[in-house]
Formats: C-alpha cells, sequence, structure tokens
C-alpha cells in the first residue's frame, strides 16, 4: 500500500484490533483509493464488522454503524464500519460507496466472508448504479461551485469516469490516473492532480479555465447517461439470496463460537 501514498508511521492494522467488535474487513478509501491525496490527507477506514446477537435480539434498536475519528503520530483517522447487515442492505440499495470499500486493493484487514462478500459484489451491479455516480459528481460539482477547490473538483470528474466505466464494462474502477488511461479524459486532470496532492483544500486558481471544465463536465455527464443507458448490466441485482445467505452463515457461526 505504500504507493497509495499512505503515511508510513502508522499501524493501520493495529487501529482494527482496537476496535471493540470483530471486523470482518477493513479497507483505504477516500483519496488514498482515487490516487490523489496530498501530503496532509486525512486516512480514510472502511469495513464492516459484526454486532453480538445478543444486540440483535433485545428490545433495543441495535447501532449498526460506528464511527470515530482521532489523531495518531501526526495523522488525522476516519473509521467508519456498519454491521454486515446493514452493508450487504446497503450493497442491494445500488450504493457504488459501499462497494468501492468492499473492492478497494488498500486491504488493511480482511476475513472468509470478505472474501465472500468480493465474490457476489458482482451480482449486484445493475444500470441504476450508473444513477448513483451522476447524483455524486453533481454533488461534488456544485461543492467546487461553491468553494473552487480542486478537492470536490477531482472528485466530480472520478465518480464520472467511474460511473462511465462501470457501465460501458461491468468493472468498478476507482483510482483517477487508471480511469484516464482507459477512459478519454481531460489531459490536464495530470496536472490538477498534481496541484491537489500540494494542497488538501488548495484552490484551482488558474489550473484550467473554468468554461473548459464546465464544457467538459457536462461532456462526461452526458457520456455517463449515455452508457447507463446502453449499458448490459441488468435492472435488478441477481444476488441477494445468495447474499442473505451469507449473512445468516456469519452470524450463526459467530454465535456458535
Amino acid at each position: 500500500m505504500a504507493d497509495a501514498g499512505l503515511p508510513t508511521g502508522v499501524d493501520l492494522a493495529a487501529v482494527v484490533g482496537e476496535q471493540p467488535y470483530p471486523l470482518l474487513f477493513a479497507t483505504v478509501s477516500g483519496a488514498h483509493l482515487y490516487g490523489f491525496p496530498s501530503h496532509d490527507s486525512d486516512v480514510d477506514l472502511r469495513g464492516v464488522h459484526l454486532l453480538p446477537v445478543a444486540d440483535l435480539i433485545g428490545l433495543a434498536e441495535p447501532t449498526e454503524t460506528r464511527t470515530a475519528m482521532w489523531h495518531r503520530d501526526g495523522v488525522e483517522l476516519d473509521l467508519v464500519t456498519h454491521d454486515l447487515r446493514k452493508f450487504v442492505r446497503l450493497m442491494l440499495r445500488r450504493n457504488g460507496y459501499v462497494l468501492e470499500q468492499l473492492l478497494s486493493p488498500l486491504v488493511v484487514h480482511t476475513s472468509p466472508t470478505h472474501t465472500a462478500l468480493v465474490e457476489l459484489a458482482p451480482a449486484v451491479l445493475t444500470r441504476h448504479h450508473g444513477h448513483h455516480y451522476r447524483g455524486f459528481a453533481a454533488t461534488q460539482r456544485r461543492l467546487f461551485d461553491r468553494t473552487g477547490e480542486l478537492k470536490p473538483l477531482l472528485y466530480t470528474f472520478r465518480a464520472l469516469l467511474t460511473g462511465v466505466h462501470l457501465m460501458r464494462t461491468g468493472r468498478l474502477h476507482t483510482h483517477l490516473p487508471t480511469l484516464w488511461e482507459v477512459e478519454s479524459a481531460p489531459a490536464y486532470l495530470t496536472d490538477l492532480v498534481a496541484a491537489k496532492r500540494a494542497a488538501e483544500h488548495g484552490a484551482l486558481g488558474d489550473v484550467v479555465p473554468r468554461a473548459t471544465l464546465d464544457r467538459d463536465l457536462d461532456v462526461l455527464t452526458a457520456r455517463l447517461e449515455q452508457a447507463r443507458e446502453d449499458s448490459a448490466l441488468p435492472d435488478q441485482p441477481s444476488g441477494t439470496r445468495d447474499l442473505d445467505a451469507l449473512v445468516v452463515g456469519a452470524r450463526l457461526a459467530a454465535f456458535a463460537g
């Protein structure tokens, strides 16, 4: 994971081991996954934990999502994990964000259940994930319009290119420098990434004229919509039954243990 720009002085595996519930997997998301971290980027850890059976069968509603933020050795860490059942439900709601976490190559912790989830991920991909990426890109573009910062601008380009590639090939890629090699993309993205790496909240400045950005973002948005319409991906996920069996099996195994 060293070539992802992650800080070398923090033991991420130790962070995972400190969590109160057993983790089924933990991966790195955010700018490190997308290929444009800054020297001062925080580390976004995402994953799945397994709640005790007692937390699920009592009268109180369980807390299915845990969040924590802290600093260690000068690095800001941000950890978000969902209980397995909630995570799988999110997978089935055409949520590209959780699939990115699941399929992240920056793996801090894994398990057989993680492996099984990865194997089932293709069965939840649908053409409607195109709506997810178009919506996420629109949100980030509005943020860029408001702040002028490079970070939301690169998130916008990344989401659009991820969506186009997914609709076109059925494969989920999130690494922007890889995406611009396999999908038609503006050449100035390399300059934007270089500028972003120098400062987490740096401004666009005069790197690219705003009219050029607006034109290219509109073109990419239209490409995503056309790719969604033309996609060979199905309308509905096919892995619901297998995922249900996986959730039940993992819970029963934990109970038996």
